[in-house]
């Protein structure tokens, strides 16, 4: 019995050393659906778009899209390819919000410019100057020859 003492204390010794272990980082990223950046759930199957991340949702089985550890100190606790930096240094938007056509930056710092590297507008998108904050340098067809002026020249009444 003393030697199955031992050899208990033993086990249990060494399962406490390799819990105090420093583990390897999980890599999270993954491309979600229409080719965005994602968050990778523990069941390494689910991807979560960036921007599903920390937003008061469970995406992932066990909610690890919304722990204390990823979510405590936005944007600094969020691995850095959920982040976009928009140009003004106090702004971010999340990696998936960045060449989406909408303005989320505010400056269109996510659509436009070096930083954000966007290609040319999609099949779905029209190129122009909006007149609406909300667009950058594409306007969504749906809102050609809709009788309403979306961009400066017109274009998506005449041309588009």
């Amino acid at each position: 019995s003393a030697v199955v003492l031992l050899i208990l204390v033993a086990a249990l010794a060494l399962g406490v050393a390799l819990a105090l272990l420093p583990r390897a980082p999980v890599n999270r990223f993954c491309t979600a659906p229409n080719n965005r950046t994602g968050f990778l759930c523990d069941d390494r199957v689910t991807c979560v778009p960036a921007s599903w991340v920390c937003d008061r949702v469970n995406n992932c089985r066990n909610g690890e899209d919304e722990q204390e550890q990823l979510c405590g100190d936005l944007p600094h606790s969020l691995p850095g390819h959920l982040v976009f930096h928009c140009s003004n240094p106090r702004s971010w938007v999340y990696a998936d919000q960045r060449c989406n056509g909408m303005n989320d930056c505010g400056d269109c710092s996510d659509e436009m410019g070096s930083l954000a590297a966007c290609p040319p507008c999609g099949w779905e998108w029209w190129s122009c100057s909006p007149v609406h904050y909300e667009f950058c340098s594409c306007i969504p067809r749906r809102l050609c020859r809709d009788g309403i002026q979306h961009c400066l020249g017109w274009s998506d009444e005449s041309v588009c």
